[in-house]
């Protein structure tokens, strides 16, 4: 019977994506068609996009009722908006999936194929990465190798947001309400049975990546300040090297004055040291002041997000503590 089929849910987020959500939302449709003994719904999120993203998730629903909507009420950034997805999500299971067509929609049979046999965590990891610069590709591989190094959970490499969350995976997703998400560590700090994908990663299928290396930056900053105290303590360690340094240096004067006399130090060696040093605080400063602000914002709990409107119906957030 049609209400005795596990419902999948296939969650996007998308800002901006008015060039390949038709091309996605084809390309699900023959998998879901084929995959009859499932029920599925595909809830799109809208993440305040500028331009025809939302009419088209609209023009979409109405022509394939499998077809959900959620739009938030501002751009939030995708973090945000997979959680609100999560929130909304109804399925069994929950597989998570960008709207430009990079992660292919046709491993989501071999997904539910391993979710089938107890996994609950069925994540792609890519083989390869076409369109990706040798810089990008670089700088992410030292990326994951420095916070691998410093936290004590296995960071999946080379692994970005497309899997498949078993129900018990999301509900325990959704109970961690951070304000300052980094989804790739909680994807990983969870834990649950996993199990591994490989794939090639395609271009995109249209339109202009979201993404640029200020944005991912700020990302880099999210996982190592989420899952570390590592700074913190390479500060207070330079601090003592720095210390112990200056205490010996102060040794080596005061003994040449003893024995030598007293020596006119030079300009340029004392406002080197003076630069040298007030470098080093500044940087420390802004260590201890990056996670004294994540303190403060989770402090305010204030809700994540704000929704627009969920299909049709235009919400209200009275009952959203999110």
């Amino acid at each position: 019977m049609e209400n005795d089929k596990k419902l999948v849910t296939i969650l996007v987020p998308a800002y901006n994506e008015q060039e390949v959500l038709n091309l996605l939302y084809d390309r699900l449709k023959k998998i879901m068609d084929e995959l009859t003994k499932y029920n599925f719904e595909v809830l799109l999120i809208n993440d305040g996009s500028k331009d025809n993203t939302f009419k088209i998730m609209q023009e979409l629903r109405k022509k394939d009722n499998r077809i959900c909507y959620l739009n938030l009420s501002r751009n939030y950034g995708k973090e945000t908006a997979m959680i609100a997805g999560l929130d909304y999500s109804k399925g069994d299971c929950v597989i998570i999936i960008d709207a430009d067509l990079q992660d292919p929609p046709e491993l989501i049979p071999k997904m539910l194929e391993y979710w089938e046999q107890g996994y609950d965590d069925v994540y792609a990891k890519r083989r390869s990465r076409k369109g990706e610069t040798f810089m990008k590709k670089l700088t992410s591989k030292l990326y994951y190798k420095t916070l691998q190094s410093v936290t004590n959970i296995e960071i999946q490499k080379d692994t970005g947001d497309f899997r498949l969350l078993d129900r018990r995976c999301v509900e325990a997703l959704k109970s961690i309400r951070e304000s300052q998400r980094y989804t790739k560590g909680l994807f990983s700090f969870i834990g649950y049975n996993k199990k591994e994908i490989l794939y090639d990663r395609d271009p995109r299928a249209a339109g202009q990546t979201k993404w640029n290396y200020g944005k991912l930056i700020n990302l880099s900053i999210d996982g190592l300040t989420s899952f570390t105290t590592a700074p913190l303590r390479w500060s207070a360690l330079i601090g003592i090297l720095i210390s112990i340094a200056g205490f010996i240096y102060m040794l080596v004067i005061i003994f040449k004055t003893i024995f030598n006399g007293i020596d006119v130090p030079g300009y340029s060696s004392t406002m080197v040291v003076i630069l040298f040093l007030g470098g080093i605080q500044l940087i420390f400063l802004g260590v201890i002041g990056e996670y004294l602000g994540r303190s403060f914002y989770e402090t305010k709990r204030r809700p994540l997000y704000f929704i627009d409107r969920y299909n049709e119906e235009k919400e209200t957030n009275k009952d959203l503590n999110k």
